[in-house]
C-alpha cells in the first residue's frame, strides 16, 4: 500500500513539474507547433497504463465526473460572461449567423450523417453525437485568436462563436441524451418530458436571477467602497456556483444556468472586470490543463480501444464536411471572401466542452452505445487537437495576406 502511494505521489509530482513547465515556456510554446492541449493530452496518455494501475476505477471516475463539473461551470460562465450585448448588435452579423443557422444545421447535419454511419445504434444516440460534437474550442488553435496576421472580424467571429455555442448546444445535448435513455429496454419514461422541460425552463430563469441579483449586489459593495478589488474573483467564482446549484436545487439545468448567469452578469457589472478576467484565465488555463490531462488519462485510451474505421470516418467528416458546410451556408450573403469563409470553417477544433458532456451525459445517463460514442468523441477531439493545433500558425499568416 505504500509503495503504491508514493507511486502515485511520484506521478503527481510529475504532472505538476510539467505544468510549471509549461508556465515557463509558455510564450515560447506559442511560436511553435505545440499547443497546450498536445502537450497535456500526450502526457495524459503517457500516465494513463500507470494511472489506471495503481488508483481505484471508481475513484477515477468521481474525480473526472466532478472536474469535468466544475470546469463546465466556469467555462460557460466565464465565456459568456465577455460578452456584451452592445458590441453584438453592432458586429454580430457574422457570428449571429453562424450560430443561428450554422449550430442547427451543424447539429442536423451531424445527426443524419452519425445515423446513416451507424443505423443500428437509433437516431437518438445519432442526435447525442452530433450535440457532442457540435461546439468548439478557440482553445486548441489559440494561435490563430492571438494572431496579429488574422483579421480583427475574423477573431472576434471565432471567439464569440465559441464562447456561445456550448451553452446553445446545451438543449440538443440534454435533448439527445434522454431520448437515447428513454430507448433502453426496460427504461422508465413517467415524467421523463416534464422534468425536461422544467430543466430547460428553469435554469434559465435561476441564471438570470442569479446573475443580475450578484452582479447589483457587487456594483453597491463596490460604490460604498467595501469590497477589496482583489475579491472580485472569489466572488465571480461564487457567482457562478450559486447559479449551476441554485439551479440543481430547484429541478432546473445547472450548466444552462451558469451560462445564462454568466451572459446576465457580464452585461448587468458596471465596475472593471479586467481583474476578474485576469483571475479567472489563470484559474481556466490550469483547469484545461487538467481537462486535457484527464481526456488521456481517461477518455482517450478506451477510445482508441474501441475505434473502428467507422469512427474514424465520422471524426473526419465531422472535422471537415459536417462543420464546414453549414458554417459556408450560414454565411451566404455576408461579403466574405470564400477563403474567409473556409477558414471559419475549418477553425470550429472539438475539445474541452465535447469532452465535458461526453463524460457528464455518460455518468448522468444508462443508454446503449456509451462506447461508440465515447470512440466517436475520443478520436474527434484526439485528431482536432493535432490538425487544429499543427495548422493554426500556418493558416494564420496566409489568411492575413491580401489576395
Amino acid at each position: 500500500m505504500e509503495g503504491v502511494q508514493g507511486s502515485l505521489e511520484l506521478v503527481v509530482f510529475i504532472i505538476l513539474s510539467c505544468v510549471f513547465a509549461y508556465s515557463l515556456l509558455s510564450r515560447a510554446i506559442t511560436k511553435s507547433i505545440l499547443t497546450l492541449p498536445i502537450i497535456f493530452v500526450g502526457i495524459g496518455y503517457f500516465c494513463s497504463g500507470f494511472l489506471n494501475e495503481i488508483a481505484e476505477p471508481e475513484l477515477m471516475a468521481k474525480g473526472s465526473r466532478l472536474l469535468a463539473e466544475i470546469t463546465l461551470v466556469l467555462v460557460l460562465f466565464s465565456d459568456a460572461s465577455h460578452v456584451r450585448f452592445k458590441s453584438l448588435r453592432q458586429n454580430f452579423n457574422i457570428p449571429a449567423r453562424m450560430l443561428v443557422f450554422g449550430l442547427p444545421l451543424t447539429v442536423g447535419l451531424g445527426t443524419l450523417t452519425a445515423f446513416l454511419l451507424n443505423p443500428e445504434s437509433g437516431m437518438a444516440m445519432a442526435l447525442l453525437t452530433a450535440a457532442v460534437l457540435t461546439p468548439t474550442d478557440a482553445a486548441i488553435g489559440q494561435t490563430v485568436v492571438s494572431s496579429e496576421d488574422v483579421p480583427d472580424y475574423l477573431r472576434q467571429t471565432i471567439n464569440v462563436e465559441s464562447g456561445l455555442n456550448d451553452g446553445l448546444v446545451l438543449p440538443f445535448v440534454l435533448f439527445g441524451a434522454i431520448l437515447a435513455a428513454a430507448g433502453m429496454q426496460g427504461a422508465t419514461t413517467d415524467g421523463l418530458a416534464g422534468a425536461a422541460i422544467k430543466q430547460i425552463v428553469v435554469g434559465p430563469i435561476v441564471g438570470l436571477a442569479f446573475g443580475r441579483g450578484f452582479a447589483k449586489a457587487m456594483d453597491l459593495a463596490q460604490d460604498r467602497d467595501l469590497m477589496l478589488e482583489a475579491s472580485g474573483g472569489v466572488a465571480f467564482l461564487s457567482v457562478a456556483f450559486a447559479a449551476f446549484v441554485g439551479a440543481e436545487f430547484l429541478g432546473g439545468n445547472g450548466f444552462i444556468a451558469a451560462f445564462v448567469g454568466g451572459m446576465v452578469f457580464g452585461n448587468t457589472y458596471r465596475h472593471e472586470i479586467h481583474l476578474i478576467s485576469e483571475f479567472m484565465e489563470g484559474v481556466g488555463q490550469l483547469l484545461t490543463m487538467f481537462a486535457f490531462l484527464a481526456f488521456g488519462v481517461l477518455m482517450l485510451p478506451d477510445g482508441l480501444a474501441h475505434m473502428t474505421w467507422k469512427v474514424v470516418v465520422l471524426a473526419l467528416l465531422f472535422l471537415t464536411v459536417v462543420r464546414m458546410l453549414p458554417i459556408w451556408v450560414s454565411l451566404i450573403g455576408t461579403g466574405l471572401a470564400l477563403r474567409e469563409k473556409l477558414f471559419l470553417g475549418w477553425f470550429g477544433p472539438r475539445g474541452i466542452a465535447s469532452i465535458l458532456f461526453t463524460l457528464i451525459m455518460i455518468d448522468e445517463f444508462e443508454f446503449a452505445g456509451e462506447q461508440e460514442l465515447l470512440a466517436c468523441v475520443s478520436v474527434t477531439v484526439f485528431l482536432s487537437i493535432v490538425l487544429h493545433g499543427i495548422s493554426a500558425a500556418p493558416l494564420s499568416k496566409r489568411i492575413g495576406r491580401k489576395g
